[in-house]
């Protein structure tokens, strides 16, 4: 597959180019300084480019079979970050007839469910009012998928890890894993690629973690 991914140079966002290339896929990197990106090999193209320019991204997506974002904030300075580039990806792709875009959200986006322990619900509460900015800028990012005529998917990881890859974790289509804590950044990207031709995730938000 032809693939290009945003956020190259982020954690989830490297690890998608490294698993995307070593899986046999062609890689476009779209990134701000080239010099951040440690990932190399047979496959990838590195494309340099300003994320709030619509018009000078589409080369990066044309003919692209799937787009894949690892945008978002890194730090409470940058809210509103995820939901306005995923904005100028969208209006990159729509003229390029790219329909599949599968993003990077988050567990405490989502409702809790029904049967979450006492002591996890609490804990996300008090995430939430920490992050409020971060996650409603996140929530705003869902809103402006659902809005568009994308095949999206929106993955929602909780707590990330800096750990190898396992290729062992749990999905939700809807929902979020039960007492799913953590998950390394390695699993999203194997996540995030595993969804790329699984129709069921399709306009769909899914939860993962260990």
């Amino acid at each position: 597959m032809r693939l290009t991914v945003f956020g190259a140079t982020g954690g989830i966002g490297q690890e998608i180019v490294r698993q995307g290339l070593a899986a046999g896929h062609q890689v476009t990197a779209v990134v701000r300084d080239p010099a951040r990106l440690s990932v190399t090999g047979e496959g990838l193209e590195v494309f340099r480019a300003d994320l709030t320019d619509a018009e000078a991204l589409r080369p990066a997506v044309t003919g692209r079979d799937a787009v894949l974002s690892g945008l978002g904030a890194r730090s409470r300075k940058d809210v509103g970050v995820a939901c306005r580039l995923t904005r100028t990806v969208l209006e990159a792709m729509r003229p390029e007839g790219v329909r599949r875009l599968l993003v990077v959200s988050a567990a405490p986006v989502g409702a809790s469910a029904a049967d979450e322990p006492v002591l996890d619900r609490a804990v996300r509460s008090v995430i939430r009012s920490l992050l409020k900015g971060v996650y409603a800028d996140l929530a705003e990012m869902e809103a402006e998928l659902e809005r568009s005529d994308t095949g999206w998917t929106s993955v929602r990881p909780p707590r990330l890890l800096d750990r190898p890859l396992t290729g062992t974790y749990r999905r939700v289509v809807g929902g979020n894993p039960r007492k799913g804590r953590m998950i390394g950044r390695a699993d999203v990207a194997h996540a995030m690629l595993s969804m790329i031709d699984d129709p069921a995730t399709v306009r769909k938000a899914v939860g993962v973690a260990y």
